[in-house]
């Protein structure tokens, strides 16, 4: 068994890295592992594959929170801290569907077994994303209890500031 699982994590390395477009076809529950790179607090690279963590939504990267009177990057903190949890070592992400984006939506694990998904969630720089999982509502309320992370300031919940941005793109188009 594990033979074939290094040929299959080996397989699905040489099909991102040489034919993108056929990693859409790689199944549900396909285990990519690999050195990360983050692109934001929610979404990172393996293999040539992004992935999109489940059920979480961390802050876009130009959001920001207020705290003790100033202005912060959320979006940045957000980045900053999944950076932190994955630099240098090689996460393992367990797929589980694919999005309309064509990310494939995993919970990725670190080396010694710490779910990154929940990690950044109870941090406070991401937020349970409840319209998709409830996985992480737990670490979210205990991240909110403690003021971590966004909680210790004001903020706006990512898919808020993502509609307002569209309406506002909307209202700017319809004014042009």
């Amino acid at each position: 068994m594990t033979a074939y699982r290094g040929y299959r994590v080996r397989f699905v390395r040489w099909l991102a890295a040489d034919f993108p477009v056929f990693t859409r076809f790689l199944p549900r529950g396909a285990i990519v592992v690999g050195h990360a790179k983050v692109l934001d607090g929610d979404t990172i690279e393996v293999a040539g594959i992004r992935i999109r963590l489940h059920g979480i939504d961390a802050p876009e990267m130009d959001q920001i929170f207020k705290w003790k009177g100033r202005f912060m990057g959320s979006g940045e903190m957000s980045f900053a801290a999944m950076e932190a949890l994955v630099a240098g070592v090689k996460v393992r992400c367990h797929g589980i569907e694919w999005d309309c984006y064509g990310r494939l939506v995993a919970k990725c694990f670190s080396p010694n077994g710490v779910d990154i998904n929940r990690r950044m969630v109870s941090s406070g720089w991401a937020l349970a994303y409840r319209q998709y999982s409830d996985d992480y509502v737990e670490a979210e309320r205990i991240a909110r209890r403690y003021k971590r992370g966004m909680w210790r300031g004001t903020f706006i919940k990512p898919w808020q500031h993502r509609a307002e941005q569209a309406q506002r793109a909307r209202e700017k188009k319809l004014g042009a």
